[in-house]
């Protein structure tokens, strides 16, 4: 993730630059020759650089290119050695011979590129090579205009992918100088100094607001701190990284969605699935390199808190009750009961009537709070209900907890019927009795 994106889109910029550098078998001998025209310096060089061209075998390729580096230094050909260097993946040699070129020649455009593409694959690279290589960048950056003058454009190449591989040699050079800004970073991140990176990080973002790859470094080194007072900024600079586009300092479109990804996981993990509000703080993002002071991002369970204070607020009673459910149902629920609740006063509830025992005259209310159906409480009546009541019925009631079953659930709780408000009772139908039947007068 710390080196930049070179592979760029439209014309192949390294194609462009083998056409730039034009190969041919060297002559055999030397010979008198028109100005400018290479030329080897005998019949031994003619042999090693044509063995090169030749050799199929990349090791092979290799052991023959460094002899031919090694017995013929000053040749006429070191752009296309610079060349094979860079296509046996060679990086330090292509750093060391670009800059040598450049050195002769600061408009090279072939050395100016291969280097600062080189520089980023050089394990330990020294500081000299460091140097050359921010030269090289800080030239592409500042005579872009003059390496693309429309005289030095190949007749094989069109003007749009001309437009279009000067554009992207500007950005990878552009990149090349954040990158060697970022190093000091990158080494604190290895030696696992998270703090130092940190600092080295936040310099390079305030310095390059433009550049994707330095917020995501910055994010990267604040998560490895693993400090969870720290982790909106990691995530705000991760979100600023995944948001940016490409064409305006952003990662290229691979990196860019595994970026977005991973800024997914790790605002869903502090904050709580929330699509909107990263959609919204990706946009924020973009508009500030660091956030802003007051910036806040909410964990989950600040989140949580704050819905249950609002539940709380609104729905008291049933607030009440899911709290108490939610101790009786949990593994020490029987503990809870006997010490919390058995023959202690219990504020008003609300509930739905589900039941009655008997139908009339009842005696025992079941009663559900939390849903719709199922009966959570059982009211035993100090008195028979003076008739039937009507299910359904949303009744509010006090009452004190006797007794509590956990499977199934049943909270048991003794209750005046003068504490139960919202009660509808029909009042018996009467029983019809037969009349008397007369008795049929006797004759005396």
């Amino acid at each position: 993730m710390y080196r930049v994106f070179t592979r760029l889109s439209g014309i192949a910029v390294m194609a462009l630059l083998t056409a730039l550098t034009v190969y041919s078998p060297a002559p055999a001998r030397a010979q008198a020759a028109q100005p400018h025209q290479k030329r080897v310096k005998d019949q031994g060089e003619y042999d090693l650089y044509n063995s090169v061209l030749k050799e199929t075998d990349p090791a092979k390729k290799l052991q023959y290119l460094n002899t031919w580096t090694e017995k013929y230094p000053d040749t006429d050909f070191k752009e296309e050695r610079l060349q094979l260097y860079n296509q046996l993946n060679q990086p330090a040699k292509v750093v060391d011979l670009g800059s040598q070129l450049l050195a002769k020649d600061p408009n090279n455009l072939t050395a100016s590129y291969l280097v600062i593409v080189a520089i980023q694959k050089v394990p330990s690279p020294t500081a000299d090579q460091v140097a050359n290589a921010e030269k090289a960048a800080r030239g592409l950056v500042s005579n872009i205009d003059n390496f693309f003058a429309p005289e030095k454009k190949p007749a094989s190449t069109s003007e749009a992918d001309w437009k279009t591989a000067r554009n992207n040699i500007l950005n990878v050079a552009k990149a090349t100088l954040v990158w060697l800004q970022m190093r000091p970073g990158v080494e604190a991140l290895q030696k696992k100094d998270y703090e130092a990176a940190e600092q080295v990080f936040t310099k390079v973002v305030q310095e390059n607001p433009n550049s994707a790859q330095a917020s995501y470094s910055l994010g990267s080194a604040i998560i490895s701190q693993r400090k969870p007072e720290k982790f909106p900024l990691a995530i705000y600079e991760i979100a600023r990284a995944a948001a940016m586009e490409p064409a305006n300092g952003g990662l290229d479109e691979a990196t860019r969605k595994q970026v977005d990804a991973y800024l997914t996981k790790i605002y869903t993990s502090y904050h709580g699935p929330d699509e909107a509000g990263l959609q919204q703080l990706k946009q924020q993002a973009l508009a500030s390199p660091l956030p802003p002071a007051d910036f806040k991002l909410k964990t989950s369970a600040e989140i949580a808190a704050e819905k249950e204070e609002e539940f709380r607020k609104s729905n008291p009673q049933l607030a009440l009750w899911m709290g108490i459910r939610k101790e009786l149902t949990g593994a020490n629920g029987e503990q809870y009961f006997d010490a919390n609740l058995k023959n202690a006063a219990v504020p008003k509830l609300k509930g739905k009537l589900v039941d009655a025992k008997p139908a009339t005259r009842s005696k025992e209310l079941l009663v559900a709070i939390s849903d719709a159906t199922n009966a959570e409480v059982t009211l035993k009546l100090d008195a028979p209900l003076t008739g039937k009541p009507e299910l359904g019925t949303e009744i509010e009631f006090e009452g004190v907890p006797s007794a509590f079953s956990k499977d199934p659930f049943m909270l048991t709780m003794d209750c005046e019927k003068a504490k139960i408000t919202g009660l509808k009772v029909t009042a018996p139908a009467p029983v019809r009795r037969p009349p008397a039947r007369r008795k049929a007068a006797t004759k005396g």
